[in-house]
């Protein structure tokens, strides 16, 4: 077919701009390069990750965990990896990736001779969520904070500390356990006593007593105590009070409320009346 003289400089455009597309795309793959780690061996990549973990090079681990486990799913390094890559994304302030790959592993791996260690890991991501770093170095009272992470970590070192009793990582995890118990416990003590405050004591005593039943050993099991005591007084359930502060009396003699005073708490936000002695 024969092109209309008048159609030629326009079909030499065409060709031309096509011509300048196709080159630039073969300029374009020429000089991009690919990532470096899609050439490295598996052990290679393990090695690389591990020593971005011992340098501090966290995201640099996480990107390279990530690639070895995408690029060799199956094997004995792929699942030291990702043991790696969780504990890599904790350390790297990522607490909700770290949980889900933890959990992952644990899932995909039950027997591993290392699931002690994703157990005692995964309670860690939640015991620092919780605010560990908060609560030390800024001075928060994490207790007065929504406490679904506190017990999750607790939760998931009793898990540990129920599957693998003799595991290296059982007695730090009992330590940390009686840390959370207590802030769990002193978070109730903090809601009861703000009932308290508003004299709302149904709801008040309530709470007192949640606290002797639950957390019977900890620190705060007194006050929960002096908290029954005032309530029932308020209440009008004499017979109640009086039995609430023999129990104080025989187990925490010396409690402050039973000298008409009152712990002085570090979060000191309310004002109580003293509880009087009712002889």
């Amino acid at each position: 077919m024969r092109v209309s003289s008048s159609f030629r400089p326009v079909l030499r455009l065409v060709l031309l701009a096509l011509f300048v597309a196709l080159a630039g795309c073969s300029l374009f793959h020429r000089g991009k390069k690919g990532d470096p780690m899609d050439t490295l061996s598996v052990e290679q990549l393990y090695q690389q990750g591990n020593e971005a973990l011992q340098s501090g090079n966290n995201d640099y681990a996480v990107r390279t965990f990530q690639r070895l486990i995408a690029r060799f799913p199956f094997g004995p390094y792929t699942e030291q990896s990702q043991l790696n890559l969780a504990y890599a994304q904790y350390k790297s302030d990522k607490p909700d990736d770290a949980y889900s790959t933890i959990n992952r592993f644990i899932k995909t791996y039950p027997t591993h001779r290392h699931v002690d260690y994703a157990y005692y890991l995964r309670g860690l991501i939640n015991f620092n969520r919780s605010g560990g770093f908060l609560e030390r170095y800024v001075g928060l009272d994490m207790t007065q904070r929504d406490q679904a992470n506190l017990r999750q970590s607790f939760d998931d070192f009793g898990a540990l500390l129920t599957r693998y009793p003799q595991s290296r990582y059982a007695q730090d995890s009992r330590q940390r356990m009686v840390h959370l118990r207590n802030m769990m416990a002193q978070s109730d003590l903090n809601i009861a006593l703000f009932y308290l405050k508003r004299g709302a004591y149904v709801a008040s005593s309530n709470r007192a007593k949640s606290i002797i039943e639950t957390y019977p050993q900890t620190p705060q099991a007194g006050d929960a105590l002096a908290i029954m005591v005032r309530s029932y007084h308020e209440l009008g359930q004499d017979k109640l009070a009086d039995d609430a502060r023999r129990v104080l009396e025989l187990n925490y003699p010396d409690h402050p409320s039973l000298k008409g005073r009152w712990p002085n708490y570090r979060s000191n936000w309310w004002k109580l009346i003293p509880l009087q002695n009712r002889g």
